[in-house]
């Protein structure tokens, strides 16, 4: 199969202007996602999609690969959509699933997009997964941090930036949190992107309640690995602390 995955990034983030080219151990964020990506052996391709300049200069000074996309889209994986036709024709080729890792997840590890690729090939059926990680208390009552509570199937039922579902003793055996390590399938993702946003999603801002609410599934696949997004200007401290014991940043990537 052929698979190929998008690293899509802005420099217009509305809670961190700037993020993807902030630094986290003077490196900045894209190069660290993008470099942890890229050591997945189940992708063929990796590219940058931004409508930036500044993050398009710097991913091609490490050797990257970028694809300009519009200043137009509100979400990711419309971006992610645009992009893909467009290395589609540049590539003369056409990709079979297409993996998007978000921009502000620099603790991304390669066994992440592996998991969630080996769940959309083994069923058909499936056209789009996320990794559903493990929440702490302090996340649960983060509103940057998007819940999601599934199933018994293991789809996801709804997703929020708020304390989802309402527990008066906090039980976070029932909840978990979105890992934005999501793979399509290809023809999904551009059907996702031929439809029109929905109230939830724009309430929301979450790519994935368009697919809810247009009723198609979207599957869940629970991992242990650690993640942590900067969505805020902080959470490069709290990323800076965890790199201090992950294994990969240790071996210089």
């Amino acid at each position: 199969m052929n698979i190929i995955c998008f690293i899509p990034a802005r420099m217009g983030s509305s809670r961190f202007p700037g993020k993807p080219l902030k630094k986290i151990k003077g490196i900045p964020m894209i190069e660290h996602v993008y470099k942890r990506a890229n050591l997945s052996k189940s992708i063929n391709k990796l590219v940058v999609a931004t409508p930036d300049k500044e993050i398009a200069e710097y991913v091609r000074s490490f050797g990257g690969n970028v694809v300009m996309t519009a200043s137009t889209h509100e979400r990711a994986s419309d971006r992610c959509a645009e992009a893909l036709l467009i290395q589609e024709k540049k590539d003369s080729i056409r990709y079979d699933i297409v993996v998007m890792v978000q921009g502000d997840e620099p603790l991304v590890h390669p066994l992440m997009l592996d998991e969630a690729i080996e769940t959309i090939k083994g069923d058909k059926n499936i056209k789009v997964v996320n990794l559903l990680g493990n929440l702490t208390k302090e996340e649960f009552k983060d509103k940057n941090i998007i819940k999601v509570i599934i199933n018994k199937n293991n789809d996801a039922i709804y997703f929020s930036r708020q304390q989802i579902p309402f527990m008066n003793n906090i039980d976070l055996s029932i909840v978990g949190k979105q890992i934005c390590i999501i793979p399509f399938e290809r023809d999904f993702l551009l059907k996702y992107s031929e439809l029109e946003p929905t109230p939830l999603e724009i309430i929301e801002s979450i790519d994935m309640l368009r697919i809810l609410e247009y009723g198609y599934d979207v599957k869940m696949k629970p991992i242990n690995l650690i993640s942590h997004p900067v969505d805020i200007k902080e959470d490069i401290y709290r990323v800076e602390l965890l790199l201090d014991k992950d294994e990969i940043y240790q071996k210089g990537y």
